[in-house]
């Protein structure tokens, strides 16, 4: 499966451009994600024959594995799974490209796609390729430039209605009529990361269990909504997963990791997105957590989660009904990803810093929900 943009040309002994990050593509697990050379030959019968070559590991991100490429005068990007063994659909990159592909000529922003490969000899694994988009992905703290009242409140703003745009998307004229099944979505997502809980349960229960999740588990299966509306959701929409362009005032122009994404229940993306936003009457994340949350809005000017949900039913006409629901399947959902990254820092399957943290992590997250459906931590 490729874009149809191959060259006949003859193979090139490509080399890491002079200053290229040596110490990103000398060790170990860079060589267990990507091959090189046959990643070079790959994009050759893709894009062409180039001069200049240079491949780098993305280190932000804590779920698939994004590497920058240099070919040529093109910067590109490359999405894969981890290696090893992944709970069923976690990491599907071909279906993520198939979003980003339908979306290219619509009001969502999205990067140029480029080409996808299930070839597995390439480089051991699915992949997509797309170009790379300039500007800020905002984690811990605020580019400089928007460091006013007026940027402080557009970025939440910004981040709405993006979220609108995509649930607005006619998914039937864009050719993903067939991508999922909206019907009963939100029972469906309780079951599924319940199924991802007792994936990751099977291995790290050897090193700790985390009864509370038990709890929540069957609190959200007694009061999962029946009825919701049906649009495209992105699955993992959230601050970091946007990017803001350069300059003022604040404005995205790129949406990522779409690996989720399916038709289903709007306010699922709603609760996952309002995780994230933390408001002035919230306690501090505790510390196995700190890398998940930033907290910056917790400042002046910032919108609470309360001016984010009025923005939303307002852009959309969807009323964030059983909001105590979504806030705590979307904590759910962080605890069942968290454990995930737990069980794959036992087998060996990552070098991510923050999976080992998720031992206390994950039991946070689930305090975190059970002070959710207590009202204890309110919109």
């Amino acid at each position: 499966m490729s874009a149809n943009r191959s060259n006949n040309v003859s193979r090139k002994d490509y080399r890491p451009r002079e200053g290229s990050h040596v110490s990103d593509t000398s060790d170990e697990y860079f060589r267990r994600i990507v091959d090189e050379d046959k990643l070079a030959s790959y994009l050759e019968d893709q894009l062409g024959t180039v001069e200049e070559y240079d491949v780098r590991r993305h280190q932000e991100g804590h779920s698939n594995e994004t590497l920058f490429v240099t070919w040529g005068e093109q910067e590109l990007v490359i999405r894969r799974p981890p290696p090893g063994e992944t709970a069923d659909n976690a990491h599907d990159v071909l279906r993520e490209y198939k979003v980003v592909d339908a979306l290219q000529d619509t009001s969502v922003e999205v990067p140029t796609t480029v080409a996808a490969c299930d070839d597995h000899d390439v480089i051991g694994s699915d992949f997509y390729v797309m170009e790379r988009t300039d500007g800020d992905v905002i984690r811990t703290e605020l580019p400089e430039r928007f460091e006013t009242p007026e940027h402080r409140e557009a970025i939440g703003e910004e981040l709405v209605d993006r979220l609108a745009e995509i649930h607005e998307v006619d998914h039937e004229a864009v050719g993903l009529g067939e991508f999922g099944y909206p019907e009963g979505f939100t029972q469906r997502q309780v079951k599924r990361w319940s199924e991802q809980l007792t994936w990751a349960f099977s291995v790290t229960a050897e090193e700790r269990e985390v009864p509370q999740l038990y709890d929540v588990m069957e609190w959200l299966q007694e009061n999962a909504p029946e009825e919701h509306p049906h649009t495209l959701v992105h699955g993992d929409y959230k601050l970091d997963n946007v990017m803001y362009a350069p300059g003022t005032p604040p404005e995205i122009n790129a949406i990522f990791d779409w690996e989720m994404s399916t038709l289903g229940d709007p306010l699922t993306d709603l609760g996952w997105m309002l995780s994230y936003w933390w408001d002035a009457k919230d306690p501090d994340p505790p510390n196995a957590t700190t890398s998940l949350n930033a907290t910056f809005m917790k400042g002046e000017d910032y919108l609470t989660r309360r001016e984010l949900v009025d923005r939303y039913e307002e852009r959309t006409g969807i009323d964030f009904e059983n909001e105590k629901f979504y806030r705590t399947l979307a904590v759910y959902k962080l605890a069942g990803l968290g454990e995930m990254f737990f069980r794959r820092y036992l087998e060996g399957n990552s070098d991510d810093p923050l999976y080992p943290k998720m031992e206390e992590g994950v039991p946070a997250l689930a305090d975190r929900a059970v002070r959710i459906i207590d009202g204890e931590e309110p919109l």
